[in-house]
């Protein structure tokens, strides 16, 4: 008692450690994750969107300075006034740009600078719609304004929109170094934990495995001294079901056979032949009759000894009929592949299965037709009983009879399935290695 308080309290100790623990690395490394996410939404992934939306703006004011040089060409004879609808497109976009930068800028951007680019982009627009129209009547003084205003008003927006990009440059590579910096200090705490906790498990393990050792072999001993108890005891059984078959059928069977033919000859050789001692002897005739096939029916059921006489096969289609009229269960039986061949120590384990879930048919499944399904092959012989009732019922724990078709399966190198069948009643289903050619159980005589 005091060894068992010991171990759970030593137990319940490197648990609570290890929960402790497994807490603070937890809390901590949220911690982290929240900060390494702050980094990667508000900063990385916002700087990325706005420095691709300041790229798209610088291209635009790339586009429009190349569009005033085109512009100033006096090569093409074309007015300024004929430009006004290129430069319109251009502003569209660039000021769909600088609205959609302005909603992901970086929150470092101050405010001088969100308004300064705003502003210098909406006096440029100003003195543009100015240029074009002093063009309309004047347009030598028009192009003067171009070279000396409006193409320094680009360069200008072009210089505060590269300004812009070194700045969230410059800042993503900061917040590139935070987290690749956490992201190192989180590795190095996840390794020391791992380290820890690999201390605490092994020597939790160790102390474990060096206790229950000794649990184990006693377990293992105890286990393998059930199995052999119960195999000893199905063993014991089937021999002494044996000796009591052979007994009824061979002293009982006889006897009542001698009386019957006895009773027939008195009947025959009746002097008088009165009709009461006629239908006195018939009755007789009857009882006796009746007597022999209850002896015949137990005895099949001590031992059928049929399936050292004329093999499984035989043994499992007379009992099949049998059983119908017994019970009143309809029972569809079908058999494919070859031989089958079953050796003369599991034929009658395997008999018995049968006899058992045909029995649990009867007692607890309620219904009214079965089907049992015997399936050769060069390896392995299946059987089959599957009924369309109630299907296995959660007890708790197996019955006896479930418990001995299990332990009969072992004894014989199978394995045995409790399963729910197609129709949602029970299915039985037991597969065991087929028997040589010189073990296979004789299939007549």
């Amino acid at each position: 008692m005091e060894t068992k308080r010991s171990l759970s309290i030593r137990l319940f100790a490197g648990l609570a450690c290890s929960l402790l623990a497994l807490a603070l690395y937890a809390g901590y490394t949220r911690t982290q994750l929240r900060v390494l996410r702050r980094l990667q939404t508000e900063i990385i992934d916002r700087n990325r969107r706005d420095s691709l939306l300041l790229v798209r703006i610088q291209n635009d004011l790339n586009t429009l300075g190349l569009a005033m040089r085109d512009m100033l060409d006096a090569k093409d004879g074309y007015p300024l006034t004929a430009w006004r609808s290129q430069f319109q497109r251009i502003r569209t976009d660039l000021e769909d740009g600088v609205a959609r930068e302005a909603q992901v800028a970086p929150a470092s951007r101050t405010v001088d600078q969100a308004r300064y680019l705003a502003s210098s982009m909406g006096q440029f627009w100003d003195a543009l719609d100015r240029v074009f129209d002093l063009a309309a009547h004047d347009e030598p003084e028009a192009r003067a304004q171009v070279r000396l205003s409006l193409q320094a008003r680009q360069a200008a927006l072009a210089t505060a929109v590269s300004r812009l990009l070194v700045e969230n440059n410059e800042t993503e590579e900061q917040a590139a170094g935070e987290t690749e910096r956490i992201h190192a200090q989180v590795e190095r705490n996840l390794y020391v934990f791992l380290a820890a906790m690999l201390l605490l498990m092994g020597g939790v393990s160790a102390y474990l495995i060096a206790h229950n050792r000794r649990l184990f072999e006693r377990v293992t001993t105890l286990s393998a001294r059930r199995s052999e108890l119960a195999q000893q005891l199905i063993s014991m059984q089937e021999g002494t079901f044996r000796s009591i078959s052979r007994e009824l059928h061979d002293d009982f069977g006889q006897i009542l056979t001698a009386m019957g033919t006895m009773l027939q000859r008195a009947n025959r050789l009746a002097g008088t032949n009165p009709a009461a001692l006629r239908e006195e002897l018939r009755e007789v005739h009857e009882i006796v009759q009746a007597t022999l096939e209850k002896v015949r029916s137990l005895s099949q059921a001590l031992h059928p000894v049929m399936l050292e006489e004329v093999g499984f096969e035989s043994a499992l289609d007379t009992y099949i009929p049998v059983f119908e009229r017994r019970s009143g269960i309809a029972v569809r039986y079908t058999k494919s592949g070859g031989v089958c061949r079953v050796s003369r120590d599991a034929s009658i384990h395997l008999y018995r299965v049968v006899q058992e879930a045909l029995n649990n048919v009867t007692r607890h499944s309620g219904s009214k037709q079965v089907e049992v399904r015997l399936v050769s092959s060069p390896d392995t012989v299946t059987l089959e009983v599957e009924d369309f009732g109630a299907g296995f019922r959660d007890s708790g724990r197996p019955g006896l009879g479930l418990v001995s078709m299990r332990e009969r399966a072992e004894m014989m190198g199978g394995r045995i399935e409790f399963v729910e069948g197609a129709k949602g009643g029970a299915l039985v289903r037991i597969a065991i290695p087929a028997a040589k050619e010189e073990e296979h159980a004789p299939a007549g005589v």
